[in-house]
């Protein structure tokens, strides 16, 4: 065990950073930064005021509310896919959830897009509704594969009248 004697070990390991010296020039500075660090803020200041701009970041969260529903059509079909197409409780499930979400969407639309105003706000409208109406024709699709919609004409039997017959024949008498 080796004693000291009141002078300080200025032996600097590899990996280790002096904190006490507070005044450093650049140069030190940039030794101590990571690869690929400057220490410009201009850079950094121009792309943090384009994000920062109060307008562009309602016209890029309305966007992204406008595009919701189209972005959720990949894991419909998806869902869709793996449901198969037997009339159980999941596939039946998922088609009213299919068709719910977008029907409920469509009537809250004006509530959705109330704070939204600007040149973007029509086209915002016209991509939120086409979004809805695609998940609601897949909830369609889905139903006429399962067969729960009525496209044949034997759908419809117990609404058609039966036929008059026109004439009528008998057998002649039992015991001759």
């Amino acid at each position: 065990m080796a004693l000291t004697t009141g002078r300080t070990n200025n032996k600097k390991f590899k990996w280790s950073l002096d904190f006490s010296n507070r005044n450093r020039d650049k140069a030190e500075l940039s030794s101590l930064s990571p690869p690929g660090f400057t220490h410009s803020v201009a850079t950094v200041h121009t792309e943090a005021s384009k994000e920062s701009d109060p307008n562009h970041l309602i016209i890029k969260k309305s966007w992204d509310l406008a595009l919701g529903p189209l972005k959720q059509v990949p894991m419909n079909l998806f869902i869709m896919y793996m449901s198969g197409n037997s009339i159980s409780i999941f596939p039946i499930m998922m088609v009213c959830m299919l068709v719910i979400r977008p029907v409920k969407a469509l009537f809250t639309m004006q509530h959705t897009f109330k704070m939204i105003e600007g040149s973007h706000a029509g086209g915002q409208k016209l991509v939120y509704f086409i979004g809805n109406v695609v998940n609601i024709v897949l909830a369609l699709y889905k139903c006429q594969s399962m067969g729960l919609l009525p496209t044949h004409a034997s759908d419809w039997l117990a609404f058609v009248d039966p036929q008059i017959p026109m004439e009528y024949s008998g057998g002649g008498p039992l015991f001759a």
